[in-house]
């Protein structure tokens, strides 16, 4: 499993800078991407980076949020500013496409308005 963390309660505009150690071979072998889910919502996947580091987002989060991985220490980043009520969600990395295998609890993100 993949453990996201740094998750948290923050107000409207803050930011929140989410972590997810991986292995090496899950790292140089596939793209990687943060998904979030939120109560009654379809999970979405918000944040997409290759192994060459081409980044891609989601209409919902383009400019404010910012996927990064450190290939040293095989961990993936995600900075998220100006954050909104409506980011409120739980958190999850994963490989792009989605492995079930490697699916962890992820991390809470709560934005209050």
């Amino acid at each position: 499993q993949l453990q996201a963390s740094g998750g948290g309660l923050v107000q409207a505009g803050g930011s929140l800078r989410l972590s997810c150690a991986t292995s090496g071979r899950i790292f140089s072998i596939y793209s990687m991407g943060w998904y979030r889910q939120a109560p009654g919502k379809q999970r979405e996947l918000v944040a997409r980076i290759t192994t060459g580091g081409d980044t891609n987002y989601s209409d919902s989060v383009k400019g404010r949020f910012t996927i990064s991985r450190d290939n040293a220490k095989t961990t993936l980043y995600l900075q998220m500013d100006s954050l909104k009520p409506e980011d409120t969600a739980v958190y999850h990395c994963n490989t792009v496409p989605l492995f079930p295998t490697y699916w962890g609890q992820g991390t809470q993100v709560t934005v209050s308005s």
